[in-house]
């Protein structure tokens, strides 16, 4: 291209372009920005469809809904594997996460133990209360009120709650449980249909809690295992690497899996680390066929949780040409948006469901099952 140059009036010419570069230009003008109208806009769907053709964050969660959609679509049905981290349910989100699994938009549940602790204590009666960050700290640790951001909790109630997860582990034989069990015997001990940990146990959704000791359950176990050490007898002990075990069949028992990265922490890392332990069952690390995140955790610093889908190709934990898609939005913002939007467009229509059947650790099959 020659030089641009401006004229003696101080005008700048219009620039010559080859007839290559005005096509490789063209190339770059083929997709106008379209701009969302929010009179034309009826629904959630409509205003997530929207989002992707517009820029920035927006185009980004719509295409993790068009990434959502395609996962919910394969024929093959693959296996939706949901990592869940981060404030979720002190966000107001119980009900979304809850939903996501009653309406078979995924297959597995993998969580910190602070999500599903927090849906266990609701479950118990307990509520979640409107707080604010600017709140006097030391008045809140004297009337025993714990703030989660702009949320308050009932210290006196977790305490409550962590007490009865150690009595569920006095109740149970000694011996090695994985997450997935120990959080089974937990559901079968609440009464609340509006419960994630009930709605998983009665779908028969599995649900992971791979740093389960670093959370309120831990702190329950801990008074139980104290109990057990105290009174010289065996107790209940969760294996990590059982729940290696347990999630690696899954993954390498499905034909194809996806991944729906709420956060990122360590759900995330353990998901993707179960395509590559699929090799201890013969089967080669394929790499998930979808995988979409919603996170504000930035990629800069090296983290986990911020980082891209296209690093965890280099790892085989995401195949080469996967359909994914990263939105850099806070999740009480962006997963309600994805839910209801799958939701209102009956995404879930025509997908069976999966039933498992485990003997102690071992995943013996795994059935379609049609939904009617």
């Amino acid at each position: 291209m020659a030089e641009k140059k401006p004229t003696s009036d101080g005008a700048w010419p219009t620039p010559e372009l080859s007839a290559e570069e005005l096509a490789r230009k063209a190339e770059f003008f083929a997709q106008r920005v379209r701009a969302q109208s929010p009179s034309q806009t009826r629904t959630v769907a409509d205003l997530v469809r929207a989002f992707s053709g517009m820029s920035i964050q927006a185009r980004n969660l719509g295409g993790c809904y068009e990434v959502l959609e395609s996962m919910l679509r394969d024929p093959e049905r693959p296996t939706i594997l949901l990592g869940i981290a981060g404030p979720l349910i002190a966000g107001g989100l119980r009900q979304v996460i809850r939903e996501l699994v009653e309406f078979n938009l995924v297959d597995v549940v993998v969580s910190t133990g602070a999500i599903l602790y927090q849906d266990v204590y609701q479950a118990r009666g307990y509520a979640h209360y409107r707080g604010s960050p600017r709140s006097d700290d030391g008045e809140l640790r004297e009337l025993y009120i714990d703030r989660i951001y702009d949320t308050y909790v009932d210290e006196i109630a977790f305490a409550k709650t962590d007490t009865w997860i150690g009595h569920v582990a006095d109740e149970l034989p000694p011996g090695n449980y994985s997450s997935r069990q120990f959080m089974d015997h937990i559901a079968d001990r609440l009464d609340d249909p509006q419960s994630i940990v009930a709605t998983c146990r009665r779908f028969g959704v599995p649900m992971f809690v791979p740093a389960l000791n670093d959370s309120s359950i831990g702190i329950g176990l801990t008074e139980h295992h104290h109990r057990c050490v105290t009174g010289g007898k065996p107790g209940v002990v969760i294996s990590s690497i059982q729940d290696n075990y347990e999630l690696t069949q899954v993954v390498a028992r499905s034909a194809a899996t996806a991944a729906f990265f709420v956060a990122g922490g360590v759900p995330k890392n353990y998901i993707n680390d179960a395509v590559v332990t699929s090799y201890v069952f013969g089967v080669p690390d394929h790499g998930h066929r979808y995988a979409l995140q919603v996170t504000t955790a930035v990629a800069a610093d090296g983290g986990l949780s911020g980082s891209t889908l296209e690093e965890a190709e280099s790892w085989g934990k995401v195949r080469p040409g996967a359909t994914r898609a990263q939105a850099w939005v806070e999740p009480t913002v962006s997963l309600p948006l994805l839910a209801t939007a799958a939701i209102e467009e009956e995404l879930y229509k025509g997908r069976s469901r999966l039933r498992w059947d485990w003997d102690g650790q071992v995943l013996r099959n795994v059935e379609r099952v049609e939904v009617g």
